[in-house]
């Protein structure tokens, strides 16, 4: 598949990128240590050494708005055409999350804002949709919002790939991060490795048919984006990955090394896209793109002019290859400081103040309650009222303009 702008328009790509972390993690040692596991399971097998865990009042309405502040700092929002935020961990069955954060962001009125759903590959669904409104519009931009809680149930194999986050990205023709290429690949089959049907709050998953499915995705989709760019594997500097776990990147590096003839896979190619992931957790939707700024900004070296291929899972499932090239000065857009000062004030929970954080639910006949206030970002899910939720900004930032100190939004 190609998306293609007309001949002679400018690349389209990652203008800006932001990211929000929630602001409490629990240790996956501690979390191994509470259930009795040996820690290096945690640690050394799946490569995790925190879990972002979101506070009572948060949600991917929250994260997500959270995110777009930062990806928004120096962007004209009247230039904003379309929302579309990607999560699989919806708050409501018919309205969209992107409408709530279209109005906390107040953003344009003829901005178009929908939601976007397939597990974790709906963020690159997304962008793929949004090339093509900047191929068909080149004035205009895109603003993506990729938000999730990923949850398992307490004690479960799945409890320590837990994780949340949100990223936010504005698509233009005028790339300041990664100007995207052309030429895709896909893959789509009906599995059921990973769902969550309605009736329940945690996900059912099949981890080791899951990782097995995984893997032939990515070899599938790779294969008809070479047959669509005629690139070869040495043609790209790195990878990233989509990430249930950060160990999942070397376990698809040596994968598609060894399909493609690699004799000795270099998982150097991979290593720093696992930083941010290794203190978060999985994202669900958002966790390639954790990769991605987590490889720009930890690198430690000029990256301009590299190449970065991206795959992109979703279970269920659909996958996607695709690549960027950065761009140059994409250094002045990313915000490596305040990602350390994200990561490093968080607070960290006891097992049991994350279990009770796990517990914590909304009423649900639809009565006034009011959330606890903890530690968050600017917006923050202030209860509920007649089935109505209720988000208020708790502080105002120099990317905000005045806003009421609370709003419903039905």
């Amino acid at each position: 598949m190609q998306i293609r702008a007309d001949s002679g328009a400018a690349r389209i790509g990652i203008e800006a990128i932001g990211l929000y972390v929630p602001r409490y993690y629990v240790p996956l040692r501690d979390l191994a240590v509470a259930r009795g596991v040996d820690p290096d399971k945690y640690i050394k097998g799946l490569g995790q050494e925190e879990m972002a865990v979101p506070a009572p009042d948060e949600d991917v309405v929250t994260m997500g708005a959270n995110a777009a502040l930062e990806a928004l700092a120096d962007v004209d929002t009247a230039s904003i055409d379309t929302l579309m935020f990607a999560t699989e961990s919806g708050i409501d069955q018919s309205k969209a999350a992107a409408i709530y954060v279209h109005h906390l962001l107040q953003l344009p009125k003829n901005c178009k804002s929908f939601e976007i759903k397939q597990a974790c590959c709906g963020s690159t669904a997304a962008l793929q949709m949004a090339m093509a409104t900047v191929a068909q519009r080149p004035d205009r931009k895109v603003l993506i919002v990729a938000a999730d809680v990923a949850r398992y149930g307490l004690g479960t194999p799945g409890e320590p790939t837990q994780g949340a986050g949100a990223i936010a990205m504005v698509i233009s023709n005028q790339p300041r991060v990664l100007a995207l290429d052309a030429e895709w690949g896909a893959y789509t089959e009906d599995v059921m490795d990973f769902w969550r049907p309605n009736y329940l709050d945690e996900a059912v998953v099949d981890g080791k048919y899951s990782i097995k499915v995984y893997l032939k995705a990515l070899t599938e989709s790779w294969a008809q984006y070479v047959e669509e760019s005629g690139r070869t594997f040495e043609q790209h500097d790195y990878f990233c990955y989509h990430l249930p776990f950060t160990r999942m990147a070397h376990k698809a590096h040596q994968h598609l090394s060894k399909w493609v003839g690699e004799v000795r896979p270099d998982n150097r190619r991979v290593q720093h896209s696992l930083v941010y992931n290794r203190r978060m957790g999985n994202s669900y939707t958002a966790s390639l793109y954790v990769g991605l700024l987590s490889l720009l900004e930890t690198a430690g070296a000029d990256l301009t002019g590299q190449r970065v291929g991206l795959f992109s899972y979703g279970s269920g499932c659909m996958a996607a290859f695709f690549s960027g090239t950065v761009v140059p000065g994409y250094a002045a857009y990313v915000q490596k400081d305040r990602q350390a000062v994200q990561f490093d004030n968080r607070q960290r929970l006891t097992v049991e103040m994350y279990e009770a954080f796990y517990r914590h639910a909304l009423p649900s006949d639809g009565r006034r309650y009011q959330t606890p206030a903890h530690e968050t970002g600017v917006f923050r899910l202030s209860g509920v009222e007649g089935h109505k939720r209720l988000y208020e900004c708790r502080a105002q930032s120099v990317h905000t303009r005045p806003l009421q100190p609370e709003v419903a939004i039905a």
